[in-house]
């Protein structure tokens, strides 16, 4: 099974890498920084020996740099199966109170880039045989809080925009799922000064996705929402 993952190389994106991987998938993982990419990938090739990996750098809040990824990824894969959109931005703010240029990034990052990648790859992905489309959305899709901003904006969007493709792409059989987890442990909560337990962990988000893989072709689970057993921060 050949898997893309955009924002590959820490948190909730390498978590999912490192679990598909475990499962016998080829995986083609994504970043802006060329170090952590070569790390990365070294560390799933020597555990991984008998399975497929690439790496590949990029700034998808830039049209010119996505442009570039998807003609990188067809001239590696001229099929693939699962397709996960989870680069993004966490920009914490007020919307009144936001640098000019806030909601842009966030936009062009969390939202252009899923749109962008997904009709560059399609046809790919219709070559695939699992055919899955999996978008990282968050509770910020759902649910305004405070300082959230303009990060809610495009994640509200993103949520949109992974329900429209949900309809579109049903009766060709590729599935859409998106995920919208709660407060997780990556580099956004980096020196939280919060009990580990408190926040969710990124390897149950890539069991979420795991699970959803494996789904016979006549189902689809259409959203995760996942939170902390003692809820929203």
């Amino acid at each position: 099974m050949n898997v893309v993952i955009t924002g590959s190389t820490k948190g909730i994106g390498w978590a999912i890498a490192e679990l598909l991987a475990k499962n016998g998938c080829n995986i083609l993982i994504h970043g802006r920084n060329i170090e952590d990419l070569k790390s990365k990938k070294e560390h799933l090739q020597q555990r991984f020996p008998d399975q497929v990996f690439h790496a590949l750098r990029a700034d998808l809040s830039l049209v010119s740099e996505t442009q570039s990824f998807i003609q990188d990824v067809k001239n590696t894969w001229d099929h693939i199966d699962v397709l996960i959109n989870n680069a993004g931005v966490f920009l914490p703010g007020k919307i009144v109170e936001e640098e000019e240029g806030t909601l842009e990034k966030q936009i062009e990052t969390n939202l252009y880039s899923a749109y962008r990648i997904t009709r560059g790859l399609i046809d790919r992905v219709r070559k695939g045989t699992n055919r899955h489309i999996f978008n990282m959305c968050s509770i910020a899709s759902q649910i305004a809080y405070p300082n959230g901003g303009s990060y809610s904006i495009s994640k509200f969007a993103l949520l949109g925009f992974s329900k429209v493709l949900r309809e579109e792409l049903k009766e060709e059989g590729i599935k859409v799922t998106s995920i919208l987890p709660g407060a997780t442990w990556s580099n956004s909560w980096a020196g939280v000064d919060l009990p580990h337990e408190r926040l969710m962990e990124a390897n149950d988000i890539a069991i979420a996705v795991w699970s959803a893989i494996q789904m016979s072709p006549a189902a689809v689970v259409e959203e995760i929402v996942l939170r902390p057993q003692l809820g929203d921060l």
